[in-house]
């Protein structure tokens, strides 16, 4: 897996200070996107484990609030299998740190279902995940004004307590100002 770029103090992806990691490669393409050099999977750096050291150690800050996965697209299936076992790091060595997480796929029509290859992989992946921000970005859609997404049909999930719910639960800042 190769990604894109690295933002070690990102205030646009996730609430507080976060470290944001930027994968390459996403086959959905979507119109007005916002970084559509990271669709071709070579694009950018390869992922290795100095890179990954690097984003521990960038995480040790005691002022970054979590980890935000972006891209390209973190849920394509070459992407989870290169992603997984970073996550497992992540969530050992720093446990109360959060991790978002934002995808062109559907939480309920793709990543439920076992659509994106191995259930076991994505299955784990989602339990390391809190927020996952989900959908096709949307051009026709899009909004300036929404906090953590960039259109009307995208949501901002809380992954551990739907998948506790059997059912959505969304994110809610905690100023009232539900998205």
């Amino acid at each position: 897996m190769n990604y894109a770029e690295i933002k070690n103090l990102d205030i646009a992806n996730g609430p507080g200070l976060r470290v944001s990691l930027f994968v390459s490669g996403c086959t959905h393409h979507c119109k007005g996107c916002f970084n559509p050099e990271s669709w071709n999977f070579n694009y950018g750096q390869p992922f290795t484990e100095a890179t990954q050291e690097h984003l521990l150690e960038l995480l040790e800050n005691e002022h970054i609030r979590g980890l935000s996965l972006l891209g390209g697209e973190p849920f394509e299936p070459a992407n989870q299998a290169e992603l997984l076992p970073f996550l497992r790091k992540v969530r050992a060595r720093f446990p109360k740190k959060d991790i978002w997480c934002y995808s062109g796929y559907d939480f309920e029509k793709d990543m439920l279902t076992g659509n994106l290859g191995a259930w076991e992989i994505t299955e784990e992946m989602l339990s390391y995940i809190d927020v996952l921000v989900d959908g096709e970005f949307k051009l026709e859609l899009k909004n300036p004004n929404l906090r953590f997404r960039g259109s009307e049909n995208q949501r901002v999930i809380l992954v551990q307590e739907s998948l506790k719910a059997d059912g959505i639960v969304q994110w809610d800042d905690g100023e009232g100002l539900s998205i």
